[in-house]
């Protein structure tokens, strides 16, 4: 028994090599409110786990080579963590956009997760898609996804190709579709505040002793607000179509990388 586990030992260190880089990009497991004491516990148990179902083809040593198999792990878990919060990060990109409209663009927060500035609305959206994801079991898909990343990319391959042309395309073009979502998500309530400003302009032409600036920032924050409760059901909706394509780039990723 001592000798079958010392044989898996280096198969079970890849294994959570890239599980606790996974959880370190991840979305919901990547929040700082998450106790690093879980996140490492919860890998060691997958690894634990996984590592009695996992073929290794090819002998694995704890040699100076060994160090290579390593950083691809690392590479492959914090690419697919960075992958898929790449797509959750799109609600974030269209508060911005709204926030700008808003005139709240001034007042960003600080996240608390990573410690940089970030628009109000964004924020706000960025927490619902967060409650979203855990009413959905999206926690449940992501660590399922990691776990069949093992099939694609075994852990006894010496090499990937993490910059190859193909993967860099392909995550220019999660880019671009992360834009696209996030103006689909915004352009509701951006086209509206434009039409009140348009509306404020005409007013201002009209009746020049109403002074708009004073009228004009209270007015667009109602109405901003108004229109995020009213377009809540379509955001909710893009929200499901977007769990999706967060395993769909999960699994387009593996593929290219293996």
């Amino acid at each position: 028994m001592l000798i079958e586990w010392l044989n898996d030992l280096p198969a079970f260190l890849l294994i959570l090599v890239r599980l606790t880089a996974f959880f370190v990009t991840a979305p919901l497991f990547s929040l700082q409110g998450v106790p690093h004491v879980f996140k490492i516990g919860l890998a060691c148990f997958l690894a634990l786990v996984s590592v009695a179902v996992i073929e290794v083809e090819h002998p694995l040593h704890l040699d100076v080579g060994f160090l290579v198999y390593v950083v691809k792990e690392a590479l492959v878990g914090l690419s697919l963590g960075f992958v898929a919060a790449l797509v959750i990060y799109t609600v974030q990109v269209a508060g911005a956009f709204i926030d700008f409209q808003m005139g709240f663009l001034i007042a960003n927060l600080v996240d608390p997760q990573t410690g940089a500035q970030i628009p109000i609305i964004g924020n706000l959206k960025y927490f619902l898609t967060l409650l979203f994801l855990l009413s959905v079991d999206a926690h449940h898909l992501l660590i399922e996804g990691v776990l069949r990343s093992y099939q694609l990319v075994p852990v006894d391959h010496y090499f990937v190709p993490i910059g190859s042309a193909g993967v860099a395309q392909f995550v220019t073009h999660v880019f671009v579709q992360m834009f696209l979502v996030a103006l689909q998500i915004a352009i509701p309530i951006v086209g509206a505040l434009f039409l009140v400003d348009v509306s404020l302009g005409i007013l201002a032409r009209t009746v020049p002793q109403i002074n708009v600036f004073v009228v004009g920032l209270p007015l667009k924050i109602l109405s901003g607000f108004v229109l995020i409760l009213i377009t809540l059901p379509g955001f909710f909706f893009i929200l499901h179509r977007l769990v999706g394509e967060m395993v769909d780039t999960m699994g387009q990723l593996l593929r290219l990388l293996g």
